[in-house]
């Protein structure tokens, strides 16, 4: 059966404007309309009823809820949910959850009112039968976090083969006595990216310490602060694992004022890749996300499910890579 998509590569014209002819909404050209016409016959193609009635109340302005705007890893995640929504004529709106669950929750009875098309959430801290519920019924999107045994369309990166991969960069590098800032274990991401570290440790024969793992929220300041414990033990790390850049900030920030050397005394690895990561003295080693292709690939499937298309590939996987800095002893190479 074809889709609104067929229709639109058939014309050479976007899915937002098959939607316009579709609606005789105006604002097309004779010609296009023709082209439009011409290849909805040429492919029998069918719009989907659903599609239709929610395509009658529509804003074309979707919500975008993240769980802390201050996080610079988020920029380039809502550059490219927005890049993709404003070639097809939709304006973004952000929510902060300020990574409170019940303000997360508060964000979602905006589709039941009708006041947005769609919603893309960078979180996942809510109850996951609520949020099927609710996919259920109205267009969502999860991106970066996600809900595990769930069926609602997901883009994001293996955290835990991402996170064994840079712990594993430490153990080549010599180091077996590495310990591990993780995010908070409420938040899937520090579950799994503390799940990785571990299994790194189990494959190379290193015994994991529980005094080495130190649960942070992702912030500089965590980060710090944890470290300073660290650095407090009888036998301290030599390494550290952190699961964001934030906190491996922190970290060697922590180090510096006990009077340590990074990496010479202590090596630092962090996740994310954000800007300052790479600005920071030394450089810190990192694992990087494709944050724009993360938000592109969310607000297209956000698109296909306003439009009443069936998602065909709901969990979407993208490729990470280790980027080696100054801040573990390696050279700088993406």
């Amino acid at each position: 059966m074809a889709s609104i998509k067929d229709v639109a590569k058939r014309a050479n014209v976007s899915t937002a404007t098959v939607s316009r002819v579709l609606r005789n909404a105006g604002n097309v050209t004779e010609e296009t309309k023709q082209r439009v016409l011409e290849a909805i016959e040429a492919l029998n193609y069918q719009p989907n009823v659903l599609g239709r009635y929610l395509r009658r109340m529509e804003t074309e302005t979707v919500l975008v809820v993240v769980p802390d705007i201050t996080n610079p890893f988020f920029s380039k995640v809502l550059r490219g949910i927005e890049a993709v929504a404003l070639e097809h004529g939709y304006q973004v709106l952000l929510g902060d959850t300020q990574n409170d669950a019940q303000l997360e929750e508060q964000y979602l009875n905006v589709l039941p009112q009708r006041q947005v098309d769609g919603m893309i959430f960078l979180t996942a801290r809510i109850r996951k039968e609520l949020m099927e519920e609710m996919a259920r019924q109205f267009p969502i999107v999860l991106a970066c976090e996600y809900l595990e045994g769930t069926d609602i369309p997901t883009v994001s990166i293996d955290n835990i083969s991402s996170a064994r991969k840079a712990t594993e960069h430490l153990i080549h590098l010599g180091h077996r006595r590495i310990a591990h800032l993780s995010g908070p274990m409420d938040v899937i991401l520090g579950r799994d990216r503390l799940r990785g570290y571990y299994q790194a440790l189990a494959q190379h024969g290193i015994d994991a310490d529980p005094a080495l793992v130190q649960e942070g929220d992702f912030s500089y300041e965590s980060g710090y602060n944890m470290t300073l414990k660290l650095l407090a033990l009888e036998e301290p790390p030599t390494a550290i694992f952190a699961a964001n850049d934030e906190m491996a900030i922190g970290a060697i920030k922590a180090i510096r004022h006990r009077g340590g050397r990074v990496p010479d005394d202590v090596a630092v690895v962090g996740f994310d890749d954000i800007q300052m990561a790479s600005i920071f003295e030394p450089a810190v080693t990192t694992i990087a996300q494709p944050t724009f292709e993360i938000g592109q690939k969310a607000m297209e499937l956000l698109l296909q499910l306003i439009e009443g298309n069936e998602v065909s590939r709901r969990q979407l996987v993208l490729p990470d890579h280790l980027v080696i800095r100054e801040s573990c002893g390696g050279k700088c190479s993406v």
